[in-house]
Formats: C-alpha cells, sequence, structure tokens
C-alpha cells in the first residue's frame, strides 16, 4: 500500500465520495453554476475516472484547460464539493445543523431582525444543550448577549441574569473538558510514540504527569463529554502501565456511558467506535473469551446500524476495529491457520481504504499478521511481514513494536535454521533494543539462549530450553518485565519446544482450559 499515490488534496476529495454524493454535487453545481463552471465538471468527471493523481494525463484528457488555468479550477471545485457536501450532510450532522443555526442568526441579525434572529438561537440551544455541545452554546450565548446587550429587545432583567449565569457554568464545563481532553489526547500521544511503560522512569514520569493534569474537582463531573475524556484519560494512564483490570473498568465505564445514553452513540460514533475497540483490547489483555465474543458480537451489530454507515470516517475505523479484534481472537485462541485464510480478504479492503488508514493502523496489522505466521509455524511469511515494519518510513512510531519486530524476526530466523546470520543478527537486534530502552530480563533470556543453542544438538537443546522455561515462568507476575509477552508469546513458544506440540496446539490447549475453569 502506497502512499503517495493520494498526495493531491481535490484528488482524495474526489476519491472519498460515494456515488450518492457524486449525484448531488452534478445536481447542486447545474442548479447554483453559470455555464464558466462547466469546466469544473470536465475536471470533476476525469479526476473521478483516474485511479492515482498524474496531473499531465490530467491536462492531456481536459486539452479546453491550459496547465495556468488549472490551479484556481481545482480551488473552484474543491469548494464547490465542500458546499455541496455540507447541504447533503446537514440533517445528519448535529454540528452542521447548529453551525447553520448560528450563520442564519448572525444574517436576520445583520439585516435588522433581531428578534428572529433571538429566536434561532434559542432553538440552537436546545439542540446544544440536548447534545451537549458546549462549545456551540458557547458562541450561541455570546451572540445573544451582544444582542441583548447592544439593542432594546424588551426582555426581562431575569433574562440577562440567567445568560450571564448561564456564560459562567457553560465557561466552567468548557475549561473542563479542554484540560481532559488535552490530558487524554497527550497520554494517547505518548502510547502512540513509546507503547507500555518500559521502566520504572517511564511508570514514575507518567503517574506525576497524570497527577499534574487532573483536574482537582473531578468527583463532581457529571457531564456526557466531561466523563468521556475522564474515561478516556484513565484508559490511556491504565493501558500504558499496563494495569489490565484498571483498564477495562474504564473502557466499560466509556462504552457504559454511551449505553446510559444512546443518542450520543449517533452524535459521537467516532468515540463510541473506539471505545468498543479499546474494550475489546482489554477483554483481549485480561483474556476474558466469554466476554470478548459477547463485546465483538455487540461491535459487529453496530457495524450494519444505519448510525455506523452515517460517515465513512466512522464505517471504514469500524472495520479496521473489528477486523483487528478477530485477528486478535485467533491470536488468543491459537487457531492461526484459520485466521490466515481471512488476511487476503483483509488487505484487498485495506487497499480500499488506504486514503483513510494511518501508518500506526497499518503497523499493528502488520505485526498481527506476522505473529499469526509466526504462530502457525510459516516464518518465512512472518518475516516478510516483519520487513514491512522494520524497512517502513515510520522508525519513531511505535518503538515498541519497532523492537519486538526484530526480536519475532531473529526468532524466525532461528525456526528457520539460518545459523550462519543468527551471531550478527542477535548483536544488531540487542544493540537496537538497548539503544530504545526496550531490553528486560526476559529479552536478555531470550538473546542469551538463541546465543548458545545454534550448534547443539537435540539432546542438549531440551534441558535448555527447560532451563529457560523455568528462568521465565517467574517473572509473569512481574509487571515491567512481562512487558514482552504483551507483544510477543514467548512463554508459549519455548512449552511448544519443551513439550514438541505446535505453538498453535500449546495456545488452543490453554483456550480450552479457561472455558473449562470459567
Amino acid at each position: 500500500m502506497t502512499s503517495n499515490r493520494f498526495t493531491d488534496a481535490l484528488f482524495q476529495l474526489v476519491r472519498s465520495l460515494e456515488k450518492s454524493e457524486k449525484r448531488h454535487f452534478k445536481l447542486y453545481i447545474k442548479r447554483s453554476s453559470g455555464k464558466e463552471d462547466l469546466k469544473i465538471i470536465q475536471l470533476f468527471d476525469v479526476l473521478d475516472k483516474l485511479s492515482e493523481y498524474d496531473e499531465k494525463l490530467l491536462l492531456k484528457r481536459l486539452p479546453s484547460i491550459q496547465k495556468p488555468q488549472l490551479a484556481n479550477l481545482k480551488t473552484h471545485l474543491y469548494k464547490e464539493l465542500l458546499a455541496s457536501l455540507r447541504l447533503l450532510k446537514s440533517a445528519e450532522n448535529i454540528d452542521l445543523q447548529l453551525s447553520e443555526h448560528l450563520d442564519n442568526a448572525r444574517i436576520l441579525y445583520n439585516k435588522g431582525l433581531k428578534h428572529q434572529g433571538l429566536k434561532i438561537l434559542e432553538k440552537a440551544k436546545e439542540i446544544a444543550k440536548l447534545n451537549h455541545k458546549y462549545n456551540f452554546l458557547a458562541q450561541v450565548i455570546s451572540l445573544e448577549k451582544k444582542i441583548e446587550t447592544l439593542h432594546i429587545t424588551r426582555s426581562s432583567s431575569e433574562k440577562a441574569e440567567a445568560l450571564a449565569h448561564e456564560s459562567l457554568v457553560i465557561s466552567g464545563h468548557i475549561d473542563r473538558v479542554v484540560k481532559l481532553s488535552n490530558l487524554a489526547l497527550l497520554l494517547y500521544r505518548w502510547f502512540i510514540k513509546n507503547g507500555h511503560a518500559r521502566n520504572e522512569h517511564d511508570e514514575t514520569d507518567i503517574r506525576q504527569f497524570f497527577k499534574e493534569n487532573l483536574p482537582s474537582d473531578v468527583a463532581a463531573i457529571d457531564d456526557f463529554y466531561e466523563l468521556l475524556y475522564l474515561y478516556q484519560s484513565y484508559c490511556w494512564y491504565a493501558f500504558i502501565r499496563q494495569d489490565f483490570l484498571m483498564y477495562y473498568r474504564y473502557s466499560r465505564k466509556w462504552i457504559d456511558l454511551f449505553r446510559a445514553q444512546p443518542e450520543m452513540s449517533t452524535v459521537e460514533p467516532g468515540h463510541y467506535v473506539k471505545g468498543m475497540h479499546n474494550l475489546l483490547n482489554a477483554h483481549y489483555d485480561l483474556r476474558n473469551f466469554r466476554e470478548f465474543q459477547q463485546t465483538l458480537a455487540e461491535f459487529e451489530a453496530y457495524a450494519e446500524t444505519p448510525a455506523a454507515n452515517t460517515h465513512d470516517n466512522f464505517r471504514i475505523h469500524t472495520f479496521i476495529y473489528i477486523n483487528g479484534a478477530r485477528v486478535n481472537w485467533h491470536l488468543m485462541t491459537g487457531t492461526f491457520k484459520e485466521g490466515l485464510k481471512k488476511v487476503p480478504e483483509m488487505e484487498e479492503k485495506m487497499n480500499e481504504y488506504a486514503l483513510y488508514i494511518d501508518s500506526h493502523r497499518l503497523l499493528v496489522f502488520n505485526y498481527k499478521v506476522a505473529s499469526m505466521y509466526f504462530g502457525a509455524g510459516d516464518y518465512d511469511k512472518a518475516i516478510d511481514y516483519l520487513q514491512r515494519i522494520m524497512n517502513g518510513t515510520v522508525a519513531d512510531l511505535r518503538i515498541d513494536l519497532q523492537c519486538y519486530a526484530r526480536l519475532m524476526h531473529l526468532m524466525s530466523h532461528y525456526e528457520l535454521g539460518n545459523y550462519d546470520i543468527m551471531e550478527s543478527l542477535t548483536k544488531s537486534v540487542f544493540r537496537y533494543m538497548a539503544k530504545m530502552e526496550n531490553l528486560t530480563v526476559i529479552e536478555e533470556e531470550i538473546f542469551r539462549f538463541l546465543r548458545r543453542s545454534g550448534n547443539m544438538s537435540a539432546r542438549e537443546l531440551q534441558p535448555e530450553l527447560e532451563k529457560l522455561l523455568t528462568a521465565l515462568k517467574q517473572f509473569e507476575k512481574s509487571r515491567f518485565e512481562t512487558r514482552a509477552f504483551a507483544y510477543l508469546d514467548v512463554i508459549s513458544w519455548i512449552e511448544s519446544k519443551v513439550y514438541r506440540k505446535p505453538m498453535s496446539q500449546v495456545i488452543f490447549d490453554k483456550y480450552q482450559q479457561s472455558k473449562r475453569s470459567a
């Protein structure tokens, strides 16, 4: 999946349009434009047929347009497309509706029709309050106050006092939402860059940052958005620290917030979809097999609803998260071969959605597919997917996955018997992980084993494997030392060798055991 195919902004927008949106644009432009706009229709038609942006080919197919004209025509077409989409989408988007009400109120006020403007502002205020849109509410109240301050509207003194009080209340809401959303954003960014806390230093930094940035009055919070960002902040805080029970509790609170106010999943589908993704991840990390299946079924049902399909962005993210969860199911049950059968279809869909999928999602997808191939014993294919990560252009993204991709790559070469490159490769991976501060006792034990075992006979190797398994199992309850287990099921890999079973069988047996003990 190459990223340079969609570098032109106008081409990206045209590529994103659905059939109904294209049809609406044609009708809109014919109604609202004159003959001079025929050229932008021609430009639109040619762009719509291109598989990737090529300006030379574009000009060749538009002989009536000279190169100096192209930039202005593209700008004009871009603006008209946005105007058409705004008209089409305003009925299904609360933010667009509120913007329209606010614009209409300003137009009426500027025309001198103050009372008509105030009526529209009252309607906008009701919608904003109902949907917890405090930023819009602040703008509505600001215009109301302006009208009341500059003109005699015969409003009562109680109205003026109510407006003043409302302004203070809304200001408090906005202040808390800004602080909490900043906290959630910065914690998420920390995770995207680094992954889980690597050591006590990371843990101390995150604890200190969280404590300093959490508003002091969180106990009094009862507003939807304030609670949403509070729960998100706790989710990332817990996830970074690998406190998976806390991560589960707050991802559950995140989704319960939407269950208590179901209309908000239509207003904020992006936050709902992300919440379901986190809840599924929490079940995965805790190996809550039954709850994982129930949540996934609920998410799959949501994906079929009109709310999930209203916007391209949320529909595509729902697809990504659901398929990521399906891959996780195969990883935690050991059903790798079954999962790998679905990879070509997933990749085909991801190519189709290449315009919308960010580098982080591709990185995670490639790592998970590599993990399935490794678990299934197809080490050559695992290496292919790992090299997509190692040779990628996002070396500063998810340093944790960059490190463990290299470790799995090393282990794959070991499994293939490529002992001639093991010494140099082991040194290279060790240096890289040390530089990135991703070395724990677990990795050091694995490196030590890989260095020693290359030339051992099967008889010599067995006791070494048993020794390694005993050494690693003692760290299963140590949070920082078991960071590796969150990325790579090293214990099951060693057990497969000790017990002479496929790795997939070892993991599947653990899954069956958990069902019996549930």
